[in-house]
């Protein structure tokens, strides 16, 4: 493996960069497209003058055989990086579904960073390891004004009587690129959702782009016995990652 140089520049010297992690499977990359497109509009918003194109991807994968991988670009000002690693998730975690609870740390819905997929992590990381030595599985947070937003690393849902809702993106949160293929296959309805509202719904499930959709078997004290709706989407992603 060749080393790579890397440009101190803003990116890593000030956060000022942008990322995406893309689900890769057999050697298919899941839903590129839209994780390209998201990039690039965290690229503008900093101001960078790069681009990364399909066929950069299909060449940096072109002699690595990746069945459940995990690609991951970083951009900044002068750099371009790619990474890959193996997906830690499995059908065994969807089987035992994840458990959920609510963080100290409030997301910043003002903060128009929150809306992108950037070197500003350290909230997301921490407290995923907080929650861990809580005995969750992932953290979810609430904005300055007490409204569910997202979890650390994925998008929530809930479903009630049938009916899928999601905060919408004001309550801050990043449009997560499942949460954008739930949207368009769905009818969801995205709502405000305040914390004590949790036991009051049938179902939860949480999405990302490398466990896909995850039934959430409990969330704070809260039971979530029922996953008819997770399964139903878990199915129909599962049949299509490997042509979307």
């Amino acid at each position: 493996m060749t080393a790579k140089l890397i440009h101190l520049d803003e990116g890593y010297m000030f956060g000022l960069g942008a990322f995406e992690t893309i689900a890769v499977e057999s050697n298919h990359c899941v839903l590129l497209k839209e994780h390209l497109s998201r990039l690039q509009k965290a690229i503008k918003f900093f101001q960078i003058r790069q681009k990364v194109t399909e066929q950069e991807v299909f060449q940096y994968l072109e002699n690595r055989l990746m069945e459940h991988s995990v690609l991951k670009i970083m951009v900044s000002a002068k750099n371009i990086i790619f990474t890959t690693r193996q997906n830690p998730y499995g059908e065994e975690h969807f089987q035992k579904g994840f458990t959920l609870g609510f963080s100290d740390v409030r997301r910043n819905e003002t903060s128009p960073l929150t809306y992108h997929k950037t070197f500003h992590y350290g909230d997301c990381l921490m407290e995923k390891r907080a929650a861990q030595e809580k005995g969750w599985d992932e953290p979810v947070f609430l904005n300055t004004k007490g409204e569910i937003s997202e979890g650390a690393t994925t998008n929530i849902f809930f479903v009630k009587d049938g009916i899928i809702v999601t905060p919408p993106i004001f309550s801050g949160l990043l449009n997560g690129i499942l949460r954008q293929y739930v949207l368009s296959r769905e009818n969801v309805v995205e709502r405000i959702i305040l914390a004590d509202e949790v036991p009051t719904f049938d179902e939860c499930f949480i999405t990302n782009s490398l466990m896909g959709i995850m039934p959430v078997r409990q969330f704070g004290k809260t039971l979530f016995p029922e996953r008819t709706v997770a399964t139903r989407l878990h199915e129909r992603y599962r049949q299509e990652k490997v042509t979307i």
